[in-house]
């Protein structure tokens, strides 16, 4: 136990040492970054977490700032996710999973929720064609008679980077310069080349996928692991999965540019059209489970948001159909406020370090743009009595007359312990680092070899059409090696396609 604490001690010198060290360094040597208050940042690259699989800490500043200022930067348009459409329609549960969870829309066979549900695009703003390259979301708000349950994912099942500390940084080099107004890949593939992990998003994204075809035809995927909790208190890791009942459709790189000369949000006219005239759009939710006893199984780990579950059975859980437009487009899809944190008993964040972000992000977020008070909007509001002692704010129409606005009270409301957390055991040290078993290359290159042979040149194409465009060097051939590492015959079709140093490419990656 001494010799322990002596390591602890002498690698907390170390760490100091190097920081003076740093601090003393001439202006030209180096230039610190610094929160709003000019103290130094010792780690923009990892959140702090309680020990290796432990959730993140409230305590980590510079996450907390960066995530509150972000969220602040635009005014009323969202930052991300800005263009979307919505729709109303009702999950129907097609098995019991008392098993597995006591969340009210899976107590029962045939058990029906409303929901309202927004796809949208994420990089691009609020006027822009839909014919864009671009993430979809994919939000489903659940009015369930245990309070209001979203969850907000997206139409690929993975995402570029596994902590929200970079979630930031990341739009920032996606959205157009600071000095210009103009999107340029050499700001993003500058960034991306930090982010190996990025490379199988990047993969889903330059694919046609990136471009769908129809919102009733493509998927739907909770990206996030997640947690289930039965009457028992047993806990299970959960991927959610929406598989569209009218298949899978997207555009091509010549599709792209017609369909964009004919009708750039052809997204949304497709979706109005055809729910307007009965045609219901469904989709199929299935779960993947894994015991906590799992997590270790795999070469990569699975509450990394970079990966998907590999060779994980699903079972379905139910069907969302969308039957009824809005009458009202901002009133509902503009107002909508999805958020993680708006859970219900039977499900609870994982230690995912990107989802922990987004619990805190998302909510800020609707927050700082609707007000205090959005969740008592016709759309956000809850279908089960709201008891709480929140009270004034903004455009706040409750109708309080009580003077306890207190709790505990000799008013009887209480807790619920149904509600309570879930018990997680936590092992090692309070932290600063990235996660182990990172494997950011492999899924890549599991999908690539998935697409079919013209959906890989479609790929290449889509990806050196960006990728060809990057001035510096180094860059490119830093984003050519981690596309090779992914699988040869990518990053060879790739390298050759801009016109790049196969050579230097192959020494890149035998680095990675």
């Amino acid at each position: 136990m001494n010799t322990q604490k002596n390591t602890i001690n002498n690698k907390s010198t170390l760490t100091l040492s190097a920081l003076a060290l740093a601090m003393a360094l001439p202006a030209s040597a180096a230039t610190t970054l610094t929160k709003d208050n000019g103290a130094a940042v010792g780690d923009n690259q990892n959140s702090i977490t309680a020990g290796e699989r432990g959730s993140v800490l409230l305590e980590d500043v510079q996450l907390i700032q960066k995530l509150q200022r972000f969220a602040r930067e635009r005014i009323p348009e969202r930052v991300v996710h800005a263009r979307g459409t919505g729709a109303h329609g009702v999950f129907v549960a097609s098995k019991e999973l008392d098993d597995l969870t006591i969340a009210a829309p899976f107590a029962e066979a045939g058990k029906e929720t409303d929901v309202f549900v927004r796809f949208s695009s994420v990089v691009h703003p609020k006027g822009s064609p839909e014919t864009l390259r671009d993430p979809r979301g994919f939000a489903v708000k659940f009015y369930t008679d245990q309070g209001n349950w979203d969850l907000v994912g997206l139409h690929v099942p993975v995402f570029f980077i596994r902590d929200a500390i970079k979630f930031p940084d990341m739009v920032h080099s996606l959205k157009p310069s600071p000095a210009d107004n103009l999107q340029d890949p050499n700001r993003f593939f500058d960034f991306f080349s930090y982010e190996p992990g990025s490379t199988n998003m990047l993969t889903w994204i330059y694919s046609d996928h990136g471009t769908p075809a129809s919102y009733r035809k493509m998927d739907g995927w909770g990206v996030h692991a997640y947690k289930m909790i039965n009457k028992a208190g047993d806990v299970k890791y959960v991927k959610f999965h929406w598989v569209s009942q009218q298949g899978i459709d997207n555009l091509n790189s010549k599709e792209v540019a017609e369909v964009q000369s004919q009708n750039f949000q052809h997204l949304t006219q497709d979706l109005y059209t055809e729910v307007n005239k009965g045609n219901f759009p469904k989709w199929d939710l299935y779960i993947k489970t894994l015991d906590p006893s799992q997590l270790d199984d795999f070469d990569y780990n699975p509450l990394d948001a970079t990966k998907t579950w590999l060779d994980v059975k699903e079972v379905k859980a139910g069907t969302l159909t969308l039957n009824r437009m809005p009458t009202n487009f901002f009133q509902s899809t503009e107002q909508v406020a999805m958020a993680p944190s708006n859970i219900i008993p039977g499900i609870e964040p994982s230690e995912d370090r990107l989802l922990q972000g987004r619990m805190f992000s998302y909510a800020d977020t609707q927050m700082y743009r609707l007000g205090a008070n959005h969740q008592q909007l016709p759309i956000n509001r809850a279908k089960v009595e709201v008891v709480n002692y929140n009270q004034d704010g903004a455009m706040n129409y409750g109708n309080t007359t009580s003077n306890v606005n207190y709790q505990p009270s000799h008013e009887n409301v209480a807790e619920n312990p149904i509600a309570r957390k879930s018990n997680t055991e936590l092992k090692g040290y309070v932290q600063q680092a990235a996660i182990k078993k990172q494997q950011n290359f492999a899924q890549a290159g599991v999908l690539y070899r998935s697409f079919s042979k013209q959906e890989r040149t479609n790929l290449v194409n889509n990806l050196a059409g960006d990728l060809g465009r990057v001035k510096d060097s180094k860059v490119m051939h830093k984003m050519l090696s981690h596309f090779y590492k992914a699988d040869s015959e990518y990053g060879t079709r790739l390298t050759n396609a801009v016109n790049g140093d196969m050579k230097q490419v192959k020494q890149l990656a035998a680095k990675l």
